[in-house]
């Protein structure tokens, strides 16, 4: 998987993304930063999970996982994926539509090391999304790879980066009372971002 030339979202589309966000922060929404990421396999069939956002600029919505999961494994086979942030306390969604690249080693390597150590013994004890026989074999794992980063910094492992969502579309909808919802649609023509209003 190779980044993709795709242009940048405007800068009244993410300044709305960041109004938005700073407003589910001020309501005290209990994760802002959550957000469903819709995946395909090779059958096409989807499959959704809660993940964390861990950043925002004009280029697209970053997160990290475990590559071989599978999510990570259906984004190799398919890099398509939708994206849903619900703050419930401001009635306000945002639904992305894009393609998925690979973030750059550098900022995995940086992200990494900003994570509780916890969190790195973690990736690499985690077999995620592969059948556990019981619990007890995770914690011993956990525990080796403890063992052998006594006292040193852990790396980060080959098998855990980011990835960037690039949207191609990109829709904010804020409730309102009666259900007479307003929604603001972003779609890309081009090189150019189209600005559409939508009936809720």
């Amino acid at each position: 998987m190779t980044n993709i030339a795709m242009p940048p979202m405007s800068e009244p589309m993410l300044a709305q993304f960041n109004e938005g966000f700073a407003r589910a922060e001020a309501a005290n929404v209990p994760e802002p930063t959550a957000m469903t990421l819709a995946t395909v396999d090779q059958h096409g069939r989807p499959s959704a999970r809660t993940m964390l956002l861990k950043g925002v600029d004009p280029e697209g919505f970053v997160f990290y996982t475990n590559l071989e999961s599978r999510k990570g494994r259906q984004i190799a086979g398919n890099p398509n994926v939708a994206l849903v942030f619900f703050w419930r306390e401001t009635q306000e969604q945002v639904k992305v539509d894009g393609i998925v690249e690979p973030v750059s080693a550098a900022e995995a390597d940086a992200y990494f090391a900003s994570r509780p150590r916890g969190s790195q013994i973690g990736a690499w004890a985690s077999l995620q999304s592969q059948p556990l026989d019981r619990r007890e074999t995770f914690e011993q794992r956990i525990a080796e790879i403890e063992a052998r980063h006594d006292g040193q910094d852990v790396p980060r492992p080959p098998h855990w980066s980011g990835f960037r969502v690039r949207p191609r579309r990109l829709e904010f909808w804020y409730g309102r009372k009666y259900r007479l919802h307003e929604r603001v649609r972003y779609v890309l023509d081009g090189s150019e971002w189209v600005e559409t209003l939508l009936y809720p």
